[in-house]
């Protein structure tokens, strides 16, 4: 019976070591943009001449070395609301690569035709080896990303990104976890100044340090429930919208596809 009991306590001793703690959770996020991993979307960096090794697309897209996904553009539309809910995957480390990799998943208002601002918010999904985490943010770009806190993720669980312009230069960002219902959000005042022109779901490989980050393969991202709504009140899904793919070394890397109602990036 002592036996027993003694190696109950030792198996709970150990798990409890095995889970990390919410500060030690928060600890680790600090000590990744310590590290130099201070994390920024930059504008869609377009590439004029898309490769086609590797494409699997066959519609007419755009190609750019950091974003995939879908944009709707529109000089008159004056976008206030973008939405999308998305099933968190589980990142790998690419084909014949090793070391960090990292990509991650948001909705935005910006950064398309107008780079003036981005408002933004999403998922990090970040794997090395065999450790794989994830981060929730927020950013008004050219700042920099900040990551939530009070939050977490495991893969499978059901997220919902939202951004929402108050005005050109306020709004809020706000992530749900559906899965545990745990609910985040931001408000931001005074920043520079959005066109309101682009509404985005996108999956990107994100800037660190002057440059993109190793990029992961996330598998597929399927954003359902995506729609974008204008300051008139008007509502549209992204069918339609202009779609762009990742190509980095002469290689198309993402596969993108919309319905009325969904954006899928998938890994090729």
């Amino acid at each position: 019976m002592f036996a027993a009991t003694l190696l109950c306590q030792v198996l709970l001793a150990t798990a409890a070591f095995a889970v990390p703690t919410s500060k030690e959770r928060f600890a680790q996020r600090v000590a990744r943009r310590a590290g130099g991993l201070s994390r920024q979307t930059l504008p869609k960096q377009l590439i004029a001449t898309g490769a086609t090794t590797l494409a699997t697309n066959v519609s007419h897209v755009e190609y750019s070395s950091n974003w995939a996904g879908a944009v709707i553009s529109e000089s008159s539309a004056t976008w206030k609301t973008v939405t999308g809910t998305f099933t968190v995957p589980t990142p790998k480390e690419p084909s014949g690569s090793s070391g960090a990799h990292y990509a991650s998943a948001w909705v935005g208002i910006d950064g398309d035709t107008c780079d003036n601002a981005i408002l933004q918010t999403g998922v990090d999904f970040n794997v090395n080896g065999n450790s794989v985490s994830f981060d929730a943010w927020y950013e008004w770009y050219p700042d920099y990303a900040y990551d939530f806190s009070g939050i977490s993720f495991s893969a499978g669980d059901s997220v919902t990104v939202t951004v929402t312009a108050s005005s050109k230069t306020g709004g809020t960002a706000t992530i749900t976890n559906v899965s545990t219902g745990k609910t985040v959000s931001h408000t931001f005042s005074g920043q520079p100044s959005l066109c309101e022109y682009d509404a985005e779901w996108i999956v990107e490989d994100f800037s660190s340090g002057g440059g993109l980050v190793p990029f992961a393969n996330f598998g597929t991202v399927t954003f359902t429930g995506a729609s974008a709504t204008t300051n008139s009140g008007s509502s549209v899904g992204p069918s339609g919208s202009t779609l762009i793919d990742i190509e980095q070394s002469g290689k198309v890397l993402t596969s993108v596809s919309t319905t009325s109602s969904t954006v899928t990036v998938s890994y090729v």
